[in-house]
């Protein structure tokens, strides 16, 4: 289901829906089974002429043991919960892979920034390339992101990618992506950042080797064309 609704364009938006339908089915099944016992007790022991109400203390070795039981049932489900949110949080934001390639995002009130390696391939040189609500990313590639925010919290996220991560003023936040599948998807701000956050959306472009290499082409092409007509 969530696979119809919002596509896997990560490889590790699996993972994360993986984690997210455990917790549903464990959470679930006591939920059901919480409220299958207590419409049962409402029914069973309901009032009945010529039946006198009896009154329980719950003190009881016999009584106890349906609430220990179940209880410590719960903590096990508790215990398993945590315990693959803690190798999915491990994988997702504490271990960087080996980058094939870096992009800078600059988050403001009400735009992303986007810095982009040009033909050069490096990041933080004289050809790099910049888009305003436009990420350009190649399928296959493990990018790693440097973001930052030019004033108040903003929260860089792409549902498709299972990916959220505040800004924060004064710090420079890394994380990593490698996308899965090629297409337009978008980027949202999810952090309340002021009255035009609703208008802060973005797209992400995410494409071919081939695709990708001629959009840096163009865009270099541009920006020399650019810069020569600024030339005396």
């Amino acid at each position: 289901m969530i696979e119809r609704l919002v596509p896997q364009a990560s490889s590790f938006a699996g993972d994360i829906d993986g984690l997210i339908w455990l917790i549903t089915l464990l959470v679930g099944f006591w939920f059901l089974v919480a409220e299958g016992v207590l419409f049962w007790l409402v029914f069973r022991f309901r009032a009945k002429k010529g039946e006198k109400a009896q009154y329980i203390t719950g003190e009881k070795k016999e009584e106890m043991k349906w609430i220990s039981r179940p209880h410590n049932l719960v903590l096990l489900c508790d215990i398993v919960i945590i315990a693959m949110a803690i190798k999915v949080w491990v994988h997702v934001k504490q271990t960087m892979p080996t980058a094939d390639a870096k992009v800078n995002i600059i988050s403001q009130q009400w735009a992303w920034t986007f810095e982009h390696a040009g033909p050069d391939g490096k990041l933080g040189t004289e050809d790099d390339l910049r888009t305003t609500d436009e990420l350009h990313v190649e399928v296959g590639k493990t990018y790693h992101f440097n973001l930052v925010s030019r004033d108040v919290l903003h929260s860089f996220s792409v549902p498709v990618f299972r990916l959220k991560q505040d800004a924060v003023p004064g710090r420079v936040i890394t994380g990593w992506f490698q996308p899965t599948k090629t297409g337009t998807f978008d980027i949202q701000c999810a952090e309340m950042c002021g009255v035009g956050h609703g208008l802060m959306g973005a797209r992400i472009i995410i494409e071919s080797p081939a695709a990708h290499a001629a959009w840096v082409a163009e865009r270099s092409g541009e920006r020399l064309a650019r810069t020569g007509e600024a030339k005396p």
